[in-house]
Order: C-alpha cells, then structure tokens, then sequence
C-alpha cells in the first residue's frame, strides 16, 4: 500500500508541470519609434540606451526590426541619430517604416500620409540597400489604418504599390506608458523609482502575455505566433534580459517578423472600420464575431498612469521643478 501510494505521488510530480506550462510558441519582437523614445533630449543618452538594447538583443540571440520616425533624425544630432540606425543594422536587426512624423491618417488625409510615408523612407529604404536589405515593413502610427473606408482603402492601395506590408499588433504591454516615468526617475537619479516602474513594467508584461494568449484561444483555438509592439526606450534596454527570460519562461520563441507572419491567423479579414487604434486580436474579434475575455485585460497600474501625467504636469507647469526637468517634445504615444 505505501509503495503504491509513493508510485502515485510520482506520478502526480512528473505530470503536473508539463500539464501546467503553456503550450509552445513564437512571438516576433518589434520596436516602434526609433531611434529612440524618450523625453530626455540628450544625444548621449540615446546612443547609450540603443547601444544597451542591442547589445542585449545579440546577447539573447533575438532577431528584431525596429520602425523608424525619420524626423526624430532631427530632433538631436543627425549623424549620430542615424548612426543608431546604422547600428541597429550592423547587429543583424531590420528597419521598417513608422512614417516620417508619426502622425495618424485623420491629421493628414489619405494623400498627406502617404506622402508622409514615403518621406519617412528617405534615409532609411538606402540604409537598407547598403546591408542588402530591402524595406518592407510598415507600421500605422497609434494603430490607426485610416477612415473612413475610403481613406483606408486609398492608402492600403499605395503601401502595396510600393511593396510594403503592414505589421501588425498582437501582443501589446503598453510599455510606453511605463517608459516616460522610468526616463524621468532616472533623469533624477531616483534609483528605488527607476526598479519600482521597471518590476509593475515586468509583471503587467506578463499579465499582458498570458491575456493574449487566452484571446488567441478564443479566436483560433490555438496559440498564434504573436507579434509584439515594444518600443526603442532606456526601459526596454534595461529590462530586456528579464523580458527575455519571461518569454523563455512562457515558452515563446523569438522569430523573425517575417516568420510569424506566415502564422495562417494573418490571413484572417481585418474587420474594423473604426476610428481608433485597435490591435489585430480586436480586429479579428470582429470579423469573426467572437468575444475576447475583455475583464481579464488589465490596463497599466493607476500609480504608473499618474506617474505618467505628473511627468507632463512637472515639465511644462513653469515651476522650478519644470524648469529643472527634461523639456523634450510632446510624447508620441502608443505605437
């Protein structure tokens, strides 16, 4: 009787944590708004965060595209500012197409935006030719693809005229939000803020995962091979080694954005029509009309979306704590 209860508990062991970890996956990381997002206007902090941020994308072996605002080139050094470009390159990582100002569809109009897009391709499409690369990906600022109808469908036209592909969304943490407020914690050398923004950063991260990948089951009965939109920020380039480590923890293997998009859920109609930015998991909610688990979908913490308006609130009050913080430009947002 008691060896037979010892071969149950055996058994028990050996068979719990297979059944509990998730099913095996792939993910592709992507990285809007290069060089680099940030309210810190200072040359040598870009520089440093992007060369943090490769360095542990090549220590990790992860391959990476990153989505560039050709004006931002202007916001600071333009050599140096291209240089990070250039380095994102050199390390084996690609370059899309995030428009030249981030700006939306509705601010410009159909015609205005993609005269936008194929300015934001000036430097960057040769950039790409020099590495025998060729550009191709594209991504809408905010998540906005246009509207009405007729404007989404003008500049979906001009994108495949001109060999683009659109990249999706299909994991997101919101990781800007959290971005502002660690640039600003570490502009004022407040280190036990910094680890604060960064472990809420860590764990909504992991929430998020665990949320898409539970919509993925609703939509397809299945784990996709998901797309995920970060963004080129100091946070990411500090936090990159625990984010790696959670996506091996999950079983989500990094891949090539071209390789997850073979996935067959790509191929699935784009059902949204509506004004706002919306990820590809609510897109596809609608086209296949299915109900996503919407109340276990967290926003960011209430402390990190208030530490993210004070952030505004300080620098731009007149006060001396305005006038002794970083006055970058305003912030560009999801996406």
């Amino acid at each position: 009787m008691k060896s037979s209860r010892l071969l149950l508990a055996a058994l028990v062991v050996c068979a719990t944590p297979a059944a509990a970890r998730p099913s095996a996956g792939r993910i592709a990381l992507t990285f809007d708004d290069l060089p680099a997002l940030t309210i810190i206007p200072d040359q040598a902090y870009v520089n440093d965060l992007s060369r943090r941020l490769l360095a542990e994308l090549r220590r990790h072996h992860v391959p990476a595209i990153g989505f560039v605002n050709e004006s931002k080139l202007d916001d600071l050094d333009r050599a140096q500012q291209i240089g990070v470009l250039r380095a994102w390159l050199n390390a084996g990582m690609e370059l899309g197409n995030h428009t030249f100002s981030h700006d939306a569809p509705e601010e410009l109009g159909a015609r205005g935006y993609v005269e936008d897009i194929a300015r934001g391709e000036a430097v960057t499409r040769p950039l790409m030719a020099e590495h025998g690369k060729r550009e191709q990906w594209f991504r809408h600022p905010y998540l906005k693809t246009g509207y009405p109808v007729a404007v989404r469908d003008a500049i979906d036209a001009w994108l495949t005229a001109h060999g683009y592909r659109i990249a999706p969304v299909t994991m997101d943490a919101d990781d800007w939000e959290f971005a502002e407020p660690y640039d600003y914690a570490i502009a004022h050398h407040d280190a036990a803020g910094a680890a604060h923004i960064k472990a809420e950063y860590l764990s909504h991260t992991e929430d998020m995962i665990h949320w898409y990948r539970a919509a993925a089951q609703v939509l397809f009965h299945r784990d996709i091979a998901y797309v995920m939109l970060l963004h080129a920020t100091r946070l990411n380039a500090d936090s990159f080694g625990d984010l790696f480590a959670m996506l091996k923890r999950n079983r989500l293997k990094p891949v090539p954005l071209a390789e997850a998009m073979r996935d067959p859920a790509y191929r699935t109609p784009d059902g949204y029509m509506g004004k706002e930015g919306v990820d590809w998991m609510e897109r596809w909610a609608l086209a296949l009309h299915r109900h996503l688990p919407r109340e276990d979908k967290n926003d960011p913490p209430r402390d990190i979306q208030q530490a993210y308006d004070k952030v505004d609130d300080d620098r731009c009050s007149g006060g001396s704590e305005c006038s002794n913080s970083p006055a970058p430009p305003a912030p560009a947002g999801k996406g």
